[in-house]
């Protein structure tokens, strides 16, 4: 399976709460999450705004980061998201389908 794969970071709202994904098409997943498709704690918790992401080439790749990011402190996170999203802004409207 070819690439790209995406890492993502949502967020319930600035400094709320955090989920840390992986997909190979960010528009579907994104679409999945905002209609409150995706049982469990994106849908429990209202976690739906796309506040960072990142680009690999194989899904190993993605998969040891993500692997990686989910075991980083959150205020190491919140550092990740405010050097690329200062404002936190939902990205996911930034997307092209």
């Amino acid at each position: 399976m070819g690439g790209p794969f995406f890492v993502y970071i949502l967020a319930s709202k600035r400094n709320g709460t955090l989920y840390v994904g992986v997909t190979n098409n960010l528009v579907r997943r994104l679409t999945e999450h905002k209609a409150k498709l995706v049982p469990g704690f994106t849908r429990q918790y209202g976690v739906d705004q796309l506040v960072y992401f990142e680009m690999f080439d194989s899904i190993l790749e993605a998969r040891a980061r993500e692997h990686s990011l989910k075991r980083w402190r959150r205020a190491w996170k919140i550092d990740l998201i405010e050097k690329l999203n200062p404002d936190w802004r939902d990205l996911s409207s930034e997307l092209n389908s």
